[in-house]
């Protein structure tokens, strides 16, 4: 990615790309197609890919999860393509903004698990690996899908920080903390010994 230019127009337009690319409600769009029910009336309430799964179909999470994904990832490869990677740092932000707060469902969006693990991927794929395997090792042991993402969103900036730079680090640490903040019921139920765990009925 080239590293000019950096004017503020041109971040306004990353932040205004990534937001838009982030702000698509695949799990909402998906469902509906499908012809379940509304997912905002179930479980959660949540368009992400764990309230999904919990219309029964697995073939449609999974969809959410690579779709929430990958806009993240689209948003940061193209702004850092036509725009420079000052730009692609910003239009990551704007992705996850878009997700856990699209304008369209009156900012009631996810809580921005896979659109993280999406802009962590475009920005730098070592620290994405980590960030699944921190995901994915953390599941194994607890079963708890929340605690999970906690962890492996502390873990990822980190990561950045040794594997990268600081700036990386900084931005994952914001997104982190929108991330901790978006899951606040979660944590909630966490302390509570309430929290449901993978594969649990009901």
């Amino acid at each position: 990615m080239p590293d000019a230019p950096s004017s503020a127009p041109v971040l306004l337009l990353a932040l205004a790309l990534g937001y838009l690319l982030g702000s698509i409600p695949f799990g909402l769009l998906l469902t509906r197609l499908a012809g379940t029910r509304d997912i905002r009336s179930i479980g959660s309430g949540n368009i992400g890919a764990t309230n999904v799964l919990r219309t029964g179909r697995k073939d449609l999470a999974a969809a959410t999860l690579l779709l929430d994904a990958l806009k993240g990832t689209v948003a940061v490869l193209v702004a850092g393509h036509l725009l420079g990677a000052p730009a692609a740092m910003v239009a990551a932000f704007g992705a996850f903004l878009g997700h856990i707060a699209p304008v369209w469902l009156r900012f009631q969006g996810g809580k921005g698990v896979a659109t993280f693990l999406g802009v962590t991927l475009g920005l730098s794929w070592p620290v994405a690996l980590v960030f699944a395997v921190a995901w994915l090792a953390t599941a194994y042991f607890t079963r708890f899908s929340s605690l999970s993402a906690l962890t492996a969103s502390v873990v990822s900036v980190a990561a950045a920080a040794a594997l990268v730079n600081d700036r990386l680090a900084l931005l994952l640490a914001l997104l982190a903390i929108l991330l901790w903040i978006k899951h606040h019921a979660n944590i909630r139920r966490l302390l509570e010994g309430t929290e449901g765990k993978i594969g649990a009925k009901g």
